[in-house]
């Protein structure tokens, strides 16, 4: 099977009759949206241990922040993955300068940020939220992993929230599903950098991505993407912008949220 990030691709329904032992599985139809629970119980198998949500949209293309029935349900499924309080970072990872790479460069950017000077709104119960895009690290000669350690060193949140464009096995769901976890950021390419997880940074790291590229054949480095690329990633980064914003913000509404983010 070609590289994937995405659990349910694992682990999913076509999958059930054959997972190990430690794997529990859970499919919900609300809508036009498809949710996929998965929760990896123990350790050694294909995707670290924690717990995987995908929702299965149409095209991300066709979506965006006023789309509030996928707004409300991806917020919901991403608030329970999260510490119900204290302040969050959400981290924007990958290179803006690539189109399949700049989601979370590009989700950032629609981040209602609330700490710091300028950032401080005048209503109770706002969470403190931190957001940034740290770039390709490897420009600056310093690790991803050190980067966010002297983020959160600075920040001290009560959890990171990490963006990443991800890696599908299947061209039909490029652009077409949102997946969070609470495992961190593990893609599953060999070797690969962008490795930040809880272990390494001592608080809850929280994963969200919309797959945007896949192996053109198994075990080479060519990768594909959909024709829709640019449209995806700039819908795809308003939509999750909305979700992560109306997680970690229930007291305003999803138009509250979009008004405020696009005056920040």
């Amino acid at each position: 099977m070609r590289s994937t990030d995405m659990a349910d691709e694992l682990f999913g329904p076509e999958q059930a009759a054959g997972n190990a032992a430690g794997v529990r599985l859970a499919t919900m139809r609300q809508g036009g949206v498809v949710v996929t629970r998965v929760e990896v119980a123990r350790d050694g198998l294909a995707r670290p241990r924690g717990r995987y949500v995908t929702l299965e949209t149409p095209s991300v293309s066709l979506l965006d922040q006023r789309d509030n029935t996928v707004i409300e349900l991806a917020a919901a499924e991403l608030a329970a993955l999260l510490p119900p309080a204290g302040p969050v970072l959400v981290l924007g990872i990958g290179n803006r300068q690539v189109t399949a790479d700049a989601l979370g460069p590009r989700t950032v950017q629609h981040i209602l940020v609330t700490m710091g000077a300028g950032h401080q709104l005048p209503l109770r119960g706002i969470r403190p939220v931190a957001a940034m895009a740290p770039g390709v690290s490897r420009a600056a000669g310093i690790s991803l992993q050190t980067l966010a350690g002297a983020l959160v060193g600075a920040v001290r949140p009560s959890a990171l929230i990490c963006v990443d464009s991800l890696c599908s096995a299947e061209p039909e769901r490029l652009g077409r599903t949102i997946q969070f976890s609470d495992t961190g950021l593990a893609p599953a390419a060999p070797g690969s950098p962008r490795h930040l997880d809880a272990a390494g940074l001592g608080l809850p790291v929280i994963a969200a991505g919309i797959p945007t590229l896949m192996d053109a054949q198994e075990g080479k480095d060519l990768v594909v993407t959909p024709r829709a690329l640019d449209s995806i990633i700039a819908h795809g980064a308003a939509l999750l912008g909305a979700a992560i914003n109306r997680a970690l913000q229930p007291r305003l509404t999803v138009n509250q949220l979009c008004w405020l983010a696009g005056q920040a």
